[in-house]
């Protein structure tokens, strides 16, 4: 409440004085910093550990992207794999390779 209360009063004083560049610049910048908190506390990250689980959270977005990116990576070795597999057969059958077979 204590930085409401200064926003407040830093409001007033400049509607009555008219308002120069350095308090105007001193309202936004405590609006700011009283916003950023009101956010905070709304997401639950005004604790002592908020850091450690932003940084947690932070690792766990990391690895998530790493498997996303190694499954992407899997899939498409695979199916070029399979297509190979499909050439050769296709070439094996253009060659005549069942006539060996029977």
């Amino acid at each position: 409440m204590i930085r409401e209360d200064m926003l407040a009063r830093l409001i007033a004083q400049e509607s009555e004085a008219g308002g120069d560049l350095v308090s105007l610049r001193a309202i936004v910048e405590e609006a700011s910093e009283l916003g950023a908190e009101r956010m905070l506390a709304r997401l639950g990250l005004t604790d002592a550990h908020a850091q450690d689980d932003l940084v947690e959270l932070r690792e766990l977005l990391r690895a998530w992207r790493d498997a996303k990116r190694s499954v992407w990576k899997v899939l498409i070795e695979w199916l070029f794999r399979a297509l190979l597999a499909l050439l050769l057969i296709g070439i094996a059958v253009r060659g005549g390779v069942t006539e060996l077979l029977k």
